[in-house]
This record gives C-alpha cells, structure tokens and sequence, in this order.
C-alpha cells in the first residue's frame, strides 16, 4: 500500500512572516547583548553577573548607584530614541512614498533641534526639552506643509523643500548656541549633535510616557495606513477620508519623531536607513516589520552609542557622529538611485 505525502504549500505572505519574525528574534537577541554590554562598560567596569544585579538595586552600592543613575538612563533613551526614530521614518516613507521621506531629511528633527535649544535658551531646564523639540517638530511641519504640500508640488520636490527646511532650522539652531552664555554653548552643541551623555531619569521618564502615548495612537492608526498603502483611489473606495488620515498620521509621525530628538538629538541616518534595511530583509510593510523596524532603530542606536563610547579613540564623542558618518554615503546612493531614469520617467 503506497501512502502518498503532500508538502504544504509555503505562500509568499507566510514566507514574509517568518522572514520579519526571524528578524524580530535576531534584533531582540542582539539588543538585549547590547544592553548587557552597555551596563557592564564605562569607567568603573565590572563584571556582567555584578552589572545585572546591580540594575535591579543589588551588590555594591557604588555599582548600584553607577548602573541606576548614569548607564540605565542613557540605555533607555538609547532604546526608545532608535526606536521612534526608525518607526517614525518608516511610516513617513509610507505616507509620501518616497524612500528619502525621513524626520531628519525633511526638516522634524532640525525643528526639534530649534524648539529643544530655545527651551534650553530659556533656562526653563532639561525636564522641559520635550515640550520643546514637540513644538519645534510641529513647526517644521507646518513649515513643510505651507512651503510644499499646499501647493502641490511633486513627492521628490517636496523632500527637497524639506532638506531646504532642515538647512534653515539647522542656521538657527546654530545662531542661537552662538548667542548663549559661554557656560551653556558647549552642552547644547554636543545636544545637536546628537548625543545621549547626560541623560537623566526625570528626562527620560517623560519622554518615556509620551512616546508609548504616541505609539499606541500610532498602532491604532496602523490598519489606516495599510489602506493608504493601496493608493488614494483605492483607499477612498474603501471609505477612508484620505486627507485627514494623512493628516493624523503625519502628525502622529512628528510627534513621535521630535520625542525621539528630545532624547537623543537629531541623530541622523537612523529614521532614514533601517526601515530600508528592514524592508530589504523582511519584505513589504506590515505590523510585523514595523515592530521589526523598531526593534533594529533600538539596537543600531545602542550599538553606535557603544562604539563611539568605547571604540573610538575619542574621548566623549556624539552618537549623532558615528550614525552620520555611516549615513552620508547611504543618502547618496539613495539619491542617486532616485534620480536614475527609471524613477526620472515617473516623475
């Protein structure tokens, strides 16, 4: 008697699947390595057992107080900054389907940048950087949409109104450091370049909470987006009000990305980079790869705070440096590909 054997037919959709849960186990493995390391290194090294116990308020209580009050903090808002970042460049991405659509090249984080640095101006304290960069991010937005959207200029041409937005933002935030107090010039300089030294948990407590706020407004929007994704025409057939979806998704968008600078800084490369690299290794877009796209911004930020820390031979170098250096090459070749002739003919 022959028993005859069928094999299941693997669809491409549960191909994706796996693929973005494969790169959701390999990110999640890596960044909890990467915090490991990022608690156990510094100045006063100790040993991974005593650096673990130390997190959770046990050993000694200099080990304790370094791990809690310095390296946790700066973790955390590594964690959560590459996060936003990412998410919010994908989701950007998605919305102007452009690959160049990112908050730092569109002009987000340099209005953060402007908003943080005259809250600093101010001397209203670190706790109100938030309040700041989230002003500031709007602004630029707005910014944006009365420059570009408004009038109705092309997708491409718009992503060049926001590199001339993030230019100007960018002139300010340095015209108003070079006004500063001497005492207060040099911090706020290394803020905007982008680095996570100094953080504090009141800082990142706040930041914190606002951006699980904006991420679960953003999640509940995210079936929304997956409608848009099919074209206005289809969306609109499907009963979806497209103008005041995008809307709300942009602002959601800028929201969670000026939270993110107010961490962190305008960190370049992260927002712009990993959603392509996701996409690349995960397939189309979906809940699975955003959670994916959050998860890998997390651990390159980590990552790259850790090598400018302790790999480089430069004593307190910005994270915002080393993502830089790795970014501008990857924003020329995206650029170059975007005017080849095949995009050319569909401009």
């Amino acid at each position: 008697m022959v028993v005859e054997t069928t094999t299941p037919r693997v669809t491409p959709l549960i191909r994706q699947r796996r693929r973005a849960a494969g790169l959701i186990a390999v990110c999640a493995v890596a960044l909890v390595l990467l915090a490991i390391l990022a608690i156990a290194s510094g100045e006063v090294r100790m040993p991974v057992p005593s650096a673990l116990r130390a997190a959770f308020g046990i050993g000694d209580p200099g080990e304790v107080y370094v791990v809690q009050e310095f390296r946790a903090p700066r973790l955390v808002a590594g964690l959560i900054a590459g996060a936003g970042l990412a998410i919010a460049g994908a989701v950007l991405q998605r919305l102007f389907r452009n690959p160049l659509a990112s908050p730092d090249v569109m002009g987000v984080t340099g209005g953060a940048s402007l908003g943080a640095v005259l809250v600093l101006a101010a001397g209203a304290g670190q706790t109100s950087i938030p309040l700041g960069a989230l002003g500031g991010g709007l602004f630029a937005a707005i910014l944006l949409g009365v420059l570009g959207w408004r009038s109705g200029l092309p997708v491409l041409r718009l992503v060049l109104v926001g590199l001339a937005v993030q230019a100007g933002l960018a002139a300010a935030v340095n015209l108003v450091v070079v006004r500063f107090p001497k005492e207060l010039a040099g911090a706020a300089m290394q803020w905007t370049a982008g680095s996570l030294y100094g953080r504090t948990w009141p800082e990142v407590r706040g930041a914190v909470i606002a951006c699980a706020l904006v991420l679960i407004a953003l999640a509940v929007q995210h079936r929304t987006l997956a409608v848009l994704d099919l074209g206005d025409e289809s969306a609109a057939t499907l009963g979806v009000a497209v103008s005041a979806a995008r809307l709300r998704l942009l602002l959601t968008t800028v929201a969670l990305a000026s939270l993110a600078a107010a961490l962190a800084g305008p960190v370049s490369f992260v927002a712009l980079a990993v959603p392509h690299l996701v996409r690349m290794l995960a397939g189309p877009p979906t809940a699975a790869t955003l959670a994916a796209t959050g998860l890998a911004g997390a651990t390159l930020l980590v990552g790259c705070d850790l090598t400018a820390q302790h790999l480089l031979p430069i004593e307190g170098l910005p994270v915002g440096v080393v993502t830089a250096t790795v970014g501008a090459p990857w924003l020329l070749i995206l650029m170059l590909r975007e005017s080849g002739p095949a995009h050319r003919r569909n401009a």
